[in-house]
């Protein structure tokens, strides 16, 4: 639901609305949780706005900047190993846990 009733949450965010958002909060006007909570957006979307628009400006600057395709390619090969490491993450806690009894009531905290 909109925020205050208003319509804002429910109208689309095409990237003439994010990228003033989004450099607003690069100049250190705002930060991503505030421009998240005063517009009713997903704190995790507002990240990602800003780090699509870090990594255009960033292929912007290069001497030789990479088309779309390089771009999401490079961005599949960091997906990619960021999933490998989270695999080997959770075969070592599996790992470590075998032979251990499961209780849910036993916390680190």
């Amino acid at each position: 639901m909109a925020k205050n009733g208003s319509l804002e949450s429910v109208q689309r965010w095409t990237a003439n609305k994010r990228t003033p958002l989004v450099l607003s909060i690069l100049k250190g006007e705002t930060s991503v949780q505030e421009a998240a909570r005063q517009h009713g957006l997903k704190v995790r979307d507002v990240e990602d706005w800003k780090e699509r628009f870090l990594a255009g400006a960033t292929n912007a600057l290069r001497s030789k900047p990479r088309d779309e395709e390089g771009m999401k390619d490079e961005q599949i090969k960091k997906l990619k190993q960021k999933v490998g490491e989270l695999v080997l993450d959770l075969d070592i806690a599996k790992e470590a846990m075998k032979g251990r009894p499961f209780d849910p009531t036993m916390s680190d905290e």
